[in-house]
């Protein structure tokens, strides 16, 4: 295991289930600076039919590789916001993400609900995560997400000061109830747009039909002229 992990040993595995929970956001992005946003963005702006694949809670060596694979098979890059104590076990994943033009986002040690937790546990919680993203990488993320999506000031002022903008969804494929890979694919189809943030795991259960989907919405959506990218800082 990576030293950040060791050094924090307060951080420990946590089981989870997946249920988000976000709100309304502006479109615009921005530099991490005072004053702090209150909202997530849910949408990005760009040129064309933009549109971004994010993948949470990995890396997982049985979904991960295989998500990568077919990003990779089609010249896509997408974000992949990941949860510290996966990330310090599987830092080669890591690297792989980053070395395939990938970004790497922050999206907590031990993937808890933020708002039950005081400011200094809320800090380590990121502030270990990103530790081990540039131990992997060479560089922290510059994005980060809240676990199911519930955020409040707190992590929004210590994201900012970690130099981090809050990223959240506008599409939620909801892999994580396994609904099947045919509603999935549709999911995403049916709410492709311009701006549009795809929400889907990479980890935190069995994500076979997230593999299965990818490999069948993504060509699809190429097809259909969108530009799969993620944003700039």
């Amino acid at each position: 295991m990576a030293p950040a992990a060791a050094a924090r040993p307060r951080l420990a595995s946590t089981p989870y289930r997946l249920q988000p929970m976000t709100s309304n956001a502006p479109p615009r992005l921005r530099r991490a600076l005072p004053p702090v946003r209150q909202r997530p963005f849910l949408r990005v702006s760009g040129a064309g039919n933009s549109m971004v694949l994010t993948f949470d809670d990995g890396p997982d060596p049985r979904y991960t590789p295989e998500v990568l694979r077919t990003l990779r098979r089609y010249g896509v890059r997408a974000m992949f916001f990941v949860c510290g104590e996966m990330a310090a076990q599987h830092p080669d994943l890591v690297r792989r993400m980053a070395a395939e033009g990938h970004v790497v986002g922050n999206h907590s040690w031990s993937h808890p609900l933020i708002p039950k937790l005081p400011p200094s546990r809320i800090r380590e919680e990121l502030s270990a995560t990103s530790e081990v993203v540039e131990q992997a990488t060479g560089s922290p993320p510059l994005w980060y997400r809240a676990p199911y999506g519930a955020w409040n000031r707190h992590s929004f002022e210590i994201g900012a000061e970690l130099g981090m903008e809050p990223l959240a969804w506008t599409v939620d494929t909801l892999d994580w109830k396994e609904p099947g890979s045919r509603t999935i694919v549709r999911r995403v189809l049916d709410g492709a747009a311009p701006g549009v943030i795809v929400l889907s795991h990479d980890a935190g259960g069995n994500r076979s039909q997230t593999v299965t989907a990818l490999r069948t919405y993504l060509p699809r959506l190429l097809d259909e002229g969108y530009h799969l990218t993620v944003p700039r800082r």
